[in-house]
């Protein structure tokens, strides 16, 4: 039997902050059982390949993962997990080299310990709670400054171009008190910033007994000061409540960015989709966001291509976001899911329009988010600075509490993972530029 502490261990994981904060679990996991994690280009004796399935890009992406593990190092047990493992495990199990399939994520450091042979196809039933949703519970998160926490999984939803409520199963939710304890710890171990996620944050503790909320966790961590900031991940539209609202308004904590799926600005693609708003509503709701909170940050998602988005209803969601001040967009062009309602409608636009729509609308996005960073030039800034130097410039860097990327012209690796006082007095390609005060 080979001994664990020789054991090498590298996963690749692609996706949500949720597969993220998963993939931190697994690993924390196996460093605690001696394991020796490398990258994922390394030879290794295990590659865990945590696997998305929201569009057929990222199903591609997954199999490919594979191949290179599979070359790399023939030898190797690859395991697979995640989404598309949930949706296409006896297809998976079949290409060379993947010993594993499963979504059950937290057996997998047990799997490896057991340091046998692996084989097979084990999945939980999406119908009931996964385990994985409290007994993943991971405080390092290489590579990260911030850290994730998972309050939420699964999606009760059934928005007709997605997937992922049948690899998901419904929505749960960990205890109010286990989520306060959680970000106690993750406090404890150096993080200033925790970032709340969830496959459908908002519904966050509505399976509960009795149900509770979003607001209530914040307001007891804003109370508590417990953690310096706390940020969400992506949340519905219709769960942004005048409560949540005044809680961006108030708390000293809470980061002032919202990122919003709209997927159109066409009220009949929208009713097609099967949202549960108009453009109206949304108009009227970032209206009101803007007005408790004028340096909110909002960010959204828009798909385009969706069958039946004639060029009529493109351009009409194209002005509809160019007369909003968001300030960025995530543009997806439409990806058919078997299983899905959209994957049988009628009206479906060609590869080479979504390409086209996808990049007029990237550039919508590149000047919004030109124009929001360069609000904030001669402001002063708390930049939370992350581990790694700029890829271009060479130097520090950091994101803003609404979420501005910020090069920072006098740091250095002291301000590492600390919030520092930047004076932004420039902006590049949607970056903020400046130096430390005091």
């Amino acid at each position: 039997m080979i001994r664990i502490a020789r054991l090498k261990v590298a996963i690749a994981t692609l996706g949500c902050k949720v597969n993220q904060y998963e993939s931190a679990g697994i690993l924390e996991a196996l460093e605690n059982q001696g394991v020796e994690v490398v990258s994922f280009a390394q030879p290794a004796d295990y590659y865990i390949i945590n696997t998305c399935t929201v569009t057929s890009r990222s199903d591609v992406q997954s199999r490919q993962l594979i191949r290179r593990a599979a070359r790399t190092n023939p030898r190797a047990q690859i395991i697979v997990t995640g989404c598309y493992a949930k949706l296409a495990a006896n297809d998976l199990r079949k290409m060379p080299g993947v010993a594993l399939v499963t979504d059950q994520k937290a057996m997998i450091p047990g799997a490896i310990a057991a340091a046998k042979p692996l084989e097979g196809i084990v999945l939980s039933d999406a119908t009931h709670s996964s385990p994985d949703l409290s007994s993943l519970k991971p405080v390092r998160f290489h590579g990260h400054t911030r850290a994730f926490l998972k309050i939420q999984d699964g999606c009760n939803s059934r928005c007709r171009y997605c997937i992922i409520p049948f690899a998901r199963g419904p929505s749960r939710s960990i205890p109010e008190t286990e989520a306060i304890s959680r970000i106690d710890e993750l406090s404890h171990a150096g993080y200033r910033e925790i970032v709340l996620t969830g496959i459908h944050l908002g519904a966050y503790g509505t399976d509960l007994f009795p149900p509770t909320d979003l607001v209530s966790i914040i307001k007891t961590v804003t109370d508590r000061r417990a953690v310096e900031r706390l940020r969400l991940s992506s949340i519905e539209p219709m769960e942004i409540t005048d409560s949540l609202i005044a809680l961006f308004r108030h708390s000293g904590i809470l980061c002032r960015h919202l990122h919003i799926p709209l997927q159109s600005g066409d009220d009949g693609i929208l009713t097609r989709m099967g949202r549960p708003y108009d453009s109206a509503y949304f108009a009227h709701l970032l209206e009101k966001i803007w007005r408790a909170v004028p340096d909110m940050a909002i960010g959204l998602d828009v798909m385009v291509g969706f069958p039946g988005e004639d060029e009529h209803a493109f351009e009409r969601t194209l002005q509809f976001i160019a007369d909003l001040p968001v300030a960025y967009l995530h543009v997806f062009p439409y990806s058919e899911r078997a299983g899905t309602e959209a994957a049988v409608m009628s009206g479906k636009v060609s590869d080479a329009d979504k390409k086209d729509r996808a990049e007029r609308m990237r550039n919508i996005g590149k000047r919004k988010r030109l124009a929001y960073a360069q609000r904030f030039i001669g402001k002063k800034m708390a930049v939370l600075v992350e581990g790694k130097p700029d890829r271009v410039t060479g130097l520090w860097k950091g994101f803003s509490g609404n979420y501005i990327p910020v090069i920072l012209k006098d740091g250095d690796i002291s301000q590492v993972n600390q919030i520092v006082q930047v004076l932004a007095d420039d902006c590049q390609d949607g970056k903020l530029y400046g130096s430390m005060e005091g």
